[in-house]
C-alpha cells in the first residue's frame, strides 16, 4: 500500500490547520478534494486554534462540510494532554504561536491509523486546476527521476528557477549563502524515499521581514509577486544542503514526527520567533540525509493570501534570531552519523543545542533552550504513544 491508496476503513491523512481567522479556507481545500475525486474519508480535519476564537463556528463548519474533524482549542488542548499521560509535557508546543502545528504532530502521534499528515495554513487556497491532496499522496510515492539542486553554499533557494528575474530569496534563507552559484543534474529516487512533500506558493512569497522591506513593502507582504510560471519543474536538494522548510503547504510520513517538532517560538524570555518550522525544515533535512529520505518540492502550488500588517511588527518578531538562524544549520550538520531513526538523529541535535556553548551569538542561550525542549519533546511523544487516543465527546 503507497501513499496514494488507502485500505483503512477510517482516515488516515491527518489535515492539521493552525487558524484564528480565515478558517473557513478549508471549504476551498474540501471542495477541491470533491472537484478532483479524492477520497475524503481518508481525510480527518484538526483545528488547532484559542479559547478566545469562535469554536462552535469551526465544528459547524466540519459538521456542513461533512467531514472527520476536532477543534482544538487552549483548553481543549490541556485536557487532551490530561487524557493522554501528558500533562507534564504541556509547555512543548506554545500558545497562540504558529508552532500550535506541533499539537497536530501529537494528535497524530497518539492515533497510529494516520500514516499522513498534511499542514495548511489558512491564509492559503488550493489552485483549482490541480488535485490538492491527490498530488501531495502522488508526491510522497514518487519514484524516478526528479532534478536534483545543489550549491556551493550548501543552500538551496526553494525560489532558485526564476530567481535571475524576481531576485527572492524565502523566509529563513541565510544571508551569508546568498549569491549562490547553483547546480542542477538529475537523481533516481526510490519509491519510499521521499518522507516530505514541500508545496510552493504562488501571490505573496514567503519572506522575512528584512527582505519586504527590500522590496519595498511596509505591510508585510511583497511587492514582488510569484505566479505558477516560477515553478516549472519539482526538485529535490542534493545530500548535504539545507533548504528552507515552510509548513504553510507540507504533506509528511508518520515516521518523521519525531525529527520535525517545531520549535517555542514567540513566548520565550529571548523574543524569538518566526522560525520555528524553519528550524524543524533543517531538523528534517539533516535527519533525511542520514537515513536516505527526501524531502519533495514543488507542486502542488497554493495561493497564499497573507494579510496586509506591519512590516516593522514582523521585523520585530524576527530580529532576535537572525543571528542565530544563521549558525543553526552549522551546529545540527555535524551530528547524528550513525543514528538509525528519525528520533535518534532528533536526539543527538537537541543535545547538540542544550549542551552547546552558543554565548558568542546574540541570544545564543536561546538555542541551549531549545535543545531542552527537543528533549522534552521525543519524552511527550513517548508519553503519547503508551496511552490510546481519546475520541472526541
Amino acid at each position: 500500500m503507497d501513499a496514494t491508496t488507502s485500505d483503512r476503513d477510517g482516515p488516515d491523512i491527518c489535515v492539521i490547520v493552525p487558524t484564528i481567522r480565515e478558517y473557513e479556507c478549508l471549504r476551498a481545500y474540501v471542495e477541491n478534494a470533491r472537484e478532483h475525486g479524492f477520497d475524503l474519508s481518508r481525510l480527518h480535519f484538526v483545528l488547532v486554534t484559542e479559547d478566545f476564537c469562535d469554536v462552535a463556528e469551526m465544528r459547524a463548519m466540519l459538521d456542513e462540510l461533512g467531514v472527520s474533524g476536532e477543534v482544538f482549542d487552549g483548553t481543549r488542548r490541556e485536557e487532551w494532554y490530561e487524557a493522554n499521560d501528558a500533562a507534564a509535557y504541556g509547555h512543548v508546543v506554545p500558545a497562540a504561536s504558529h508552532a500550535e502545528t506541533s499539537f497536530g504532530l501529537l494528535y497524530m502521534w497518539a492515533d497510529e491509523s494516520f500514516d499522513y499528515g498534511i499542514f495548511i495554513d489558512d491564509d492559503t487556497l488550493p489552485h483549482d486546476d490541480e488535485d490538492y491532496f491527490g498530488r501531495h499522496m502522488e508526491n510522497l510515492a514518487f519514484g524516478g527521476e526528479v532534478e536534483r539542486v545543489r550549491s556551493d553554499e550548501n543552500w538551496v533557494n526553494v525560489l532558485y528557477q526564476n530567481a535571475d528575474e524576481h531576485g527572492l530569496y524565502p523566509r529563513g534563507y541565510p544571508y551569508s549563502a546568498m549569491d549562490e552559484t547553483v547546480e542542477t543534474d538529475s537523481v533516481a529516487v526510490e519509491s519510499g524515499e521521499v518522507v516530505a512533500s514541500q508545496g510552493l506558493w504562488t501571490n505573496v512569497p514567503d519572506l522575512d521581514a528584512v527582505r519586504i522591506l527590500m522590496d519595498g513593502d511596509l505591510e508585510g507582504q511583497a511587492q514582488t509577486r510569484t505566479t505558477a510560471d516560477d515553478f516549472e519543474r519539482d526538485f529535490v536538494a542534493g545530500r548535504g544542503d539545507y533548504l528552507t522548510v515552510c509548513s504553510m503547504n507540507l504533506a509528511f510520513r508518520r515516521e518523521v514526527i519525531p525529527a520535525f517538532y517545531q520549535l517555542p517560538m514567540d513566548d520565550n524570555e529571548w523574543d524569538v520567533g518566526r522560525f520555528d518550522d524553519i528550524w524543524s525544515g533543517l531538523f528534517l533535512k539533516r535527519a533525511c540525509d542520514v537515513l536516505g529520505g527526501r524531502i519533495y518540492n514543488g507542486g502542488p502550488l497554493c495561493e497564499h493570501n497573507k494579510a496586509p500588517r506591519s512590516t516593522f511588527d514582523d521585523l520585530a518578531n524576527e530580529v532576535a534570531g537572525l543571528e542565530l538562524n544563521e549558525h543553526v544549520w552549522e551546529v545540527i550538520d555535524e551530528v547524528g552519523d550513525d543514528a538509525d531513526s528519525y528520533a535518534a538523529v532528533f536526539a543527538e541535535m537537541a543535545d547538540a543545542l542544550a549542551d552547546g556553548d552558543f554565548a558568542e551569538w546574540n541570544n545564543g542561550a536561546f538555542l541551549n533552550h531549545c535543545g531542552e525542549y527537543m528533549r522534552d519533546w521525543l519524552d511527550c511523544l513517548d508519553a503519547v504513544s503508551r496511552t490510546p487516543a481519546v475520541a472526541d465527546d
